[in-house]
């Protein structure tokens, strides 16, 4: 048996699978994100522990047999988060997470010194882990002092599980201190934001041994002493190894808190002007590109909490099939963007509002905006010679019809879905600790789900939607030069 979590922004998943890769359970826990100002975004470590303890347990009481046979662990987690640990391991301030703008001066700072583009591969973004420390130095300098090692979210859990201070590179690469292209950290970008090589933990790749579970929790939860705990991933590099993603011209769009739009690599080839991320895969020798949008289903999710409806009952207003592109536009920057904007600042707006404009219109209007901007991500992904004939669609947003049919006309790209079944970042996760155990080679455990239906564009809105996506496009100019 295999377990794999996924640390995730608003909660963890427990996975647990047999020797085939066939899912035996699952158990779920949530946990909170705190915003004590504008912009912040943070989460207690210790929450984290917790969730993991209870979801364990769950499995264990519902597949007592199973978990009994449990050999290996992997982590995936939701990445860029910053946790801050002092000598003796103990949390120094709450894990600022992946959505956390207050560092945008000390990204741009750290972006404008040539080696991170170069070395890293990509912009330096405020969300990532770099400019956080920096922000810490100018604003908690006592504090700052402290900082005896800095661990991703999953990494932070790693700990708890094995005692080991262990990354994986494609996690790391979302840190802007990693050499991406040399797979390893750099002590030029360390050094030039204030860092230091002992602050950072040894890494590994994604299916290599990382340590084994503590005696005490190999005791606790009823299992043979020596499970191995394996590198594990970032949260859409495991994504991308549950749904058998590895190869050059494999791409998966994910509908999900954020919305995703990722290709894999054979080699390293960044573009970092494009905003488009280049990072490790969890996969040895093998990188991936992805464009980023920061808000995909939480669009959805803000204008149901604005009109007292559910995400469910808004998408249900609208028809199965696609109609004409509506005449309301939506900017999807509720959380400022990335691909392709790198601006942190940028904010949502409705634009072309009228008496007319009911829930069916701004929902339309949503979706849209999140469809328009996910082909802004496929332009900058071509911009670096990325070339997608079809893409697997996946996470919430995948169970509307409508949105679905609506993206795979605005991309021009068939999307495929798979069948039923748990396909996301936990079972990549729970494949990658399977790889390590068994020693099998990443295309003997992590093969492509079965599609159940392919959506394919539709040729008769083709146009339409094209005359729609190049208004859109002219909308961040207008807006960004009014706020």
């Amino acid at each position: 048996m295999y377990l794999g979590l996924d640390l995730g922004t608003s909660g963890l998943r427990a996975l647990l699978i047999d020797g085939n890769g066939v899912p035996v359970g699952s158990a779920d826990r949530s946990y909170p994100v705190s915003h004590p100002h504008p912009g912040w975004s943070e989460q207690d470590p210790a929450d984290w522990i917790t969730a993991c303890a209870a979801a364990v347990a769950e499995l264990k009481r519902d597949h007592p047999d199973a978990f009994s046979g449990l050999k290996a662990i992997g982590l995936s987690g939701q990445m860029h988060g910053a946790t801050l640990l002092d000598k003796a391991d103990r949390v120094l301030r709450p894990c600022m997470l992946w959505n956390d703008t207050r560092a945008a001066a000390q990204a741009a700072h750290l972006d404008g010194l040539p080696d991170f583009r170069h070395l890293s591969g990509n912009i330096v973004f405020p969300g990532f882990t770099a400019p956080k420390l920096t922000w810490v130095r100018d604003n908690e300098p006592a504090l700052f002092e402290r900082v005896a090692k800095v661990l991703l979210p999953k990494d932070h859990l790693r700990l708890w599980l094995t005692g080991e201070h262990v990354s994986d590179m494609s996690d790391a690469a979302g840190t802007s201190w990693l050499d991406v292209g040399a797979r390893d950290w750099s002590a030029p970008l360390l050094a030039q934001s204030g860092m230091r090589p002992d602050q950072m933990p040894r890494l590994v790749e994604g299916s290599a041994p990382s340590g084994q579970l503590r005696s005490s929790l190999a005791a606790e939860w009823g299992v043979s002493p020596g499970v191995t705990v394996v590198g594990g991933g970032g949260d859409n590099a495991a994504a991308a190894c549950g749904v058998g993603c590895f190869g050059e011209g494999d791409g998966f769009v994910s509908l999900g808190t954020s919305g995703v739009l990722l290709a894999a690599k054979s080699s390293f080839a960044p573009r970092p002007d494009s905003a488009v991320h280049s990072f490790c895969h969890a996969i040895p020798d093998t990188w991936y590109q992805m464009g980023v949008i920061l808000a995909a289903t939480d669009c959805l999710n803000w204008l149901a909490a604005q009109t007292g409806a559910t995400p469910a009952a808004l998408a249900g207003l609208l028809p199965e099939t696609l109609d004409q592109p509506g005449a309301l536009f939506f900017l999807p920057y509720l959380s400022g963007e990335r691909t392709p904007h790198n601006d942190a600042g940028i904010r949502a707006a409705f634009l072309g509002l009228g008496m007319d404009s009911d829930r069916t219109a701004m929902t339309r209007a949503v979706m849209e905006g999140v469809a328009f901007a996910l082909r802004d991500n496929l332009e900058a992904l071509k911009s670096t010679g990325t070339e997608l004939e079809r893409v697997l669609a996946i996470g919430g947003g995948a169970n509307s019809p409508y949105w679905l049919e609506l993206i795979a006309t605005v991309l021009d790209l068939p999307l495929d879905l798979p069948e039923a079944g748990d396909f996301g970042a936990a079972l990549g996760a729970a494949r990658l600790a399977m790889a390590g155990h068994t020693g099998a080679a990443p295309d003997q455990i992590m093969a492509r789900p079965a599609i159940s239906r392919t959506i394919h564009p539709r040729a008769d809105l083709r146009d339409a939607y094209e005359g729609a996506y190049a208004r859109f496009r002219t909308l961040y100019p207008a807006i960004k030069a009014i706020t």
